[in-house]
């Protein structure tokens, strides 16, 4: 339904020199996640951040009328999980109010995972769980996408999940995975899932090694130091791509057109 559509883009959604920008929403999932490069990086390409805590007590949910962007980021919990974590609801919800309204979206992992089921698509059990620097393809798709085409097939890029999910009806594949198939996805112009963290930072995900290294070899197979030792290898080169991709989004947001 969504992909057969063109994109609705609000009349207010140009922004005049003489008006202030709405802010893009930040919505953070994990009370360890520092949001890695996300912020700054959007900051600097020009666009407000508004960052909100999803998981306090009462947060204070702007309107959709309220804000330019939409940014979901990554937690432990599988996003069917509404009964015992509720504002993974109000945010499936928020998600698919700005989708429809062709607000410029970006799901990242838990947020990839309830994109894809605000757009109608289960998500699920990966066949394994993924973490470290994994090799990722893109797809001819990707590699004309403003934002994916920023990585190129064979660049490794962070990952630490246990869920997938499949491809929403209309959607358009941006990148694929050996082991988990779905890695990036956009719906429409305006809407964009990425399953792997391109927006991490060595910082945190040093804050996760600590929460989870008392089960880590046992859960997920790896030692905190060779994830340690693939962030000295590797996190450079993927940051050196997701800088760009921020921007694009960023451009996105502060254009009336959303061009592609």
């Amino acid at each position: 339904m969504h992909g057969s559509n063109p994109a609705v883009h609000p009349p207010n959604r140009r922004v005049s020199s003489s008006e202030s920008m709405k802010p893009v929403l930040c919505v953070r999932n994990d009370r360890d996640d520092t949001l890695g490069i996300a912020v700054p990086a959007l900051a600097d390409a020009g666009v407000p951040v508004l960052r909100l805590d999803a998981f306090e007590a009462e947060p204070r949910w702007p309107g959709i009328d309220d804000i330019s962007g939409l940014v979901v980021f990554g937690g432990e919990m599988n996003a069917d999980e509404t009964e015992r974590y509720p504002y993974l609801l109000t945010q499936r919800q928020l998600m698919r109010q700005a989708v429809d309204a062709g607000m410029p979206v970006l799901g990242i992992c838990l947020g990839a995972q309830m994109l894809a089921r605000a757009l109608d698509a289960p998500v699920y059990r990966a066949p394994l769980r993924e973490l470290g620097f994994k090799p990722v393809r893109i797809t001819e798709a990707g590699q004309m996408d403003p934002l994916l085409r920023a990585f190129h097939s064979g660049d490794r890029v962070f990952q630490w999940h246990e869920d997938t999910f499949d491809l929403p009806d209309g959607a358009e594949l941006l990148a694929a995975g050996d082991d988990v198939q779905v890695q990036a996805f956009r719906m429409g112009q305006n809407a964009w899932a990425v399953q792997f963290h391109f927006e991490v930072d060595a910082e945190g995900v040093e804050a996760w090694l600590r929460v989870a290294e008392p089960s880590l070899e046992r859960v997920w197979k790896r030692s905190a130091e060779e994830v340690r030792e693939e962030l000295r290898l590797y996190l450079d080169a993927q940051q050196q791509r997701s800088r760009p991709l921020f921007k694009a989004f960023a451009q996105i947001i502060q254009s009336p057109l959303h061009p592609l």
